[in-house]
């Protein structure tokens, strides 16, 4: 590959689709965008290329196939399509079978259609984009990338379940652990901020955005993670609920007669903080009802949100025999000082304490430590999934 090829990548979503492209040999971002309300006549792109937002509609039927015939129509344009090397898709659930990224061909097809039972909401979605990708970029090496796999060094104890031995050994019911390429990529980061080796670092990541996992992170891998068997698990999220007690669900459906259809949109889309607050999944609006309007429900849904990611940072903590940092990442972690505060002043048993100048400044791209002296290091660190893709997809294709 010459130095001026570069890697396009394709994340996905049931109405979204956000792609990148990146040049692989120096990390650099060449463009960017989003095509969102597919299936919609709203939907619509943006692209971000030469400090430039191109937005425009999308035609009937508004699905992912306009969308990639909009973003190639301007790569034409823009006469960047020929440097166009490969590309990388993330891929929400790999299953046991795919511990690294793998190129495309028919019989992974398959293999992904068959998991799309263990992640009905996310690898549906994944696998449309891979599909029209393949018909638009039919000539290009293709390659997935499992949020699964960083997750696959989990030792037996972290990710079995307390279930009889032959749900998972028939069905292969376990944890598999998500948001692995952001895990990946701000561990990495952590150990060239703490100036350390990466196979002498031990930290624990917490990637918070709609959706949200906290990892523990020992010599480079993971050793256990709040999600699990689904994305669903773990901590409070935007519309998720993340862990409950299942007498709950038994509850449900046995006394309040709830269809199982009822009950998944009522935990993946219903419950966490939109759940909560009854007014939003918006971090940014909670905070402003929370904090200008003195809204309770507001403010307890930011706090059973924040206390649950303390938790679930404690937690992790039982897999590792030092700490070296605690890293914030996504959306809300990478831009939330309140949120960071409430969470951290529930960590006073390790010892964190966070300056508040630094912690305010930690925003909108800033790499920080945001921790007082006398404490541990806090980091904050802007994560950088699909520069992950492309480095893997690259070092794939390069064989």
């Amino acid at each position: 590959m010459t130095k001026n090829q570069y890697i396009l990548v394709i994340n996905c979503g049931s109405s979204s689709l956000k792609f990148a492209l990146i040049c692989p040999s120096s990390s650099k971002l060449i463009l960017s965008g989003l095509a969102q309300c597919l299936g919609d006549n709203d939907a619509n792109i943006t692209i971000k290329y030469n400090s430039k937002k191109n937005s425009s509609p999308l035609p009937a039927p508004y699905q992912h196939s306009q969308a990639l015939h909009a973003l190639i129509q301007f790569l034409h344009t823009e006469s960047l399509a020929k440097s166009i090397a490969a590309i990388g898709h993330r891929v929400v659930h790999g299953g046991e079978k795919y511990h690294l990224p793998t190129k495309i061909d028919d019989e992974v097809m398959t293999t992904l259609k068959d998991l799309c039972s263990l992640a009905p909401i996310h690898n549906p979605a994944n696998i449309v984009g891979i599909e029209a990708s393949l018909s638009a970029f039919e000539q290009l090496p293709q390659v997935a990338v499992f949020d699964t796999a960083f997750h696959q060094s989990m030792s037996e104890m972290a990710y079995r379940y307390p279930l009889p031995a032959s749900l998972y050994e028939q069905h292969g019911i376990r944890k598999y652990g998500f948001h692995g390429t952001s895990h990946y990529f701000v561990s990495r980061q952590a150990a060239k901020m703490l100036n350390k080796p990466i196979e002498c670092t031990d930290v624990i990541t917490a990637h918070l955005g709609n959706g949200c996992s906290v990892t523990s992170v020992s010599q480079g891998k993971s050793v256990d993670t709040s999600m699990g068997f689904t994305p669903l698990s773990g901590v409070a999220m935007g519309t998720r609920s993340g862990d409950l007690d299942p007498g709950v669900i038994l509850h449900l459906i046995n006394q309040l007669g709830y269809s199982p259809q009822t009950i998944d949109k009522l935990l993946n889309k219903e419950s966490g903080l939109m759940g909560l607050s009854k007014i939003s999944n918006d971090c940014r609006t909670l905070e402003q009802e929370a904090l200008e309007n003195n809204n309770t429900q507001a403010r307890l849904a930011l706090d059973v949100f924040s206390f649950t990611i303390a938790k679930s940072i404690l937690a992790m903590t039982a897999s590792l025999t030092k700490l070296d940092a605690v890293v914030f990442t996504g959306g809300i972690g990478e831009n939330s000082s309140y949120v960071r505060t409430c969470v951290t002043k529930h960590l006073k048993l390790l010892g964190l304490s966070i300056e508040e100048n630094l912690n305010i400044q930690a925003r909108f791209g800033q790499q920080l430590n945001i921790a007082q002296q006398n404490s541990p290091a806090i980091l904050v660190i802007p994560t950088d999934e699909e520069g992950v893709i492309a480095e893997q997809t690259y070092q794939l294709i390069q064989g």
